[in-house]
Order: structure tokens, then C-alpha cells, then sequence
């Protein structure tokens, strides 16, 4: 069987480095995991009164959210915290109230920053927002890439070797963890 994954890039750069990251994924995924991207650049601020009647791109997130088996969110650090595109997303698709989009969904954080620290604060405030949201959030192996230029290639090959096994490694226990949450 294979798992559709709806990957989420928090920055809407197309030269980000966890743009980067993220091609680099769909490359090592293992066979059983197709990785999808859901966009989210074209949403408007969220504000309550489109709840009666929400914009068709904020219809679409939720719907490549609900139509996905599983949820990567994939974030740099902004200000020691997730981007506001983000965080944005975030709110379409877990509203308007009793149609969160993430209620039960497999989910897992990973991200990527030049600072050796790499996106950690930001991604313990990610998984807090995902757990309130009801996400089934992966707790290990927690994912911190330190991004260094050439450690992956604009096609998104890794080229440090063990940051490959990290990330292949990272992979395989997502694809265990979507397993158990949805019982296959």
C-alpha cells in the first residue's frame, strides 16, 4: 500500500532551503510513501467572517489536507518561531469550528536553518500548534537539518552522506508512525 503525504513548505520562497529539503524527501521517500506538496501561498489572512463561506484556495487546502493519508510539515525559523504564512495555513484548514482538517492525521516536523541550533524552537512550537490541532504528531526522531551550502543540490540530492541516512531514516519511522495511526 502506498501513503499520499501532503507536504507543507512553510516558506514561500521558491529558493528556500527547506524548498530544498523537501525535494530532497521526495527523492528518498520510501517506496510506500508518495509525497505530495499542498501549497499555501495564495491564501489570504485568515479571518473569521469567511467561515460561512470560505475563499476556493482555502476550500483546496483543506481538501489536499482531508484527501491526504498523512501530513509533513517541513519549517524554517522565523524569529524563533514558524513563519506567519505558516501559522496562516494552519488556521484555514483547522477551521471554521468542527471541521479541523488535521483531527486525527498522521503528522510529522522537520526543518531546516543555517544556525546550529537549526529550526528546533520553531518546530516544538509547530508540534504544539499540530497537537492542539489533534494532529498525531511523530516525537522521534526529532528532524533539526543544519543546512550548510551544497549539503543538498537545486535537483535535491544530499550530498553529505549521513545527513541522507538521517533524513532516509527520518523517513522510515514517519512511515511506521503512519502505519500505526492508521492501523494497517
Amino acid at each position: 500500500m502506498t501513503y499520499r503525504v501532503g507536504y507543507i513548505v512553510g516558506s514561500l520562497s521558491q529558493r528556500s532551503i527547506n524548498r530544498k529539503l523537501a525535494k530532497a524527501l521526495t527523492k528518498i521517500a520510501p517506496h510506500d510513501l508518495e509525497l505530495v506538496e499542498i501549497p499555501i501561498g495564495d491564501l489570504p489572512l485568515y479571518n473569521h467572517d469567511f467561515d460561512a463561506d470560505y475563499p476556493e484556495v482555502a476550500k483546496q487546502l483543506k481538501q489536499d489536507i482531508e484527501t491526504s493519508d498523512a501530513i509533513l510539515v517541513d519549517t524554517p525559523e522565523y524569529n524563533r518561531s514558524i513563519p506567519g504564512a505558516l501559522k496562516n495555513a494552519i488556521d484555514w484548514a483547522s477551521r471554521p469550528w468542527g471541521t479541523n482538517s488535521f483531527n486525527g492525521k498522521p503528522a510529522a516536523v522537520i526543518g531546516a536553518s543555517g544556525g546550529s541550533i537549526s529550526t528546533a524552537v520553531a518546530q516544538q512550537q509547530l508540534k504544539s500548534i499540530l497537537l492542539f490541532s489533534n494532529a498525531a504528531v511523530l516525537g522521534q526522531p526529532e528532524a533539526y537539518i543544519q543546512f550548510a551550502e551544497g549539503l543538498i543540490t537545486d535537483d535535491g540530492e544530499v550530498i553529505n552522506e549521513t545527513t541522507a541516512e538521517f533524513l532516509a531514516l527520518f523517513l522510515n519511522a514517519f512511515a511506521t508512525h503512519i502505519k500505526r495511526n492508521l492501523g494497517s
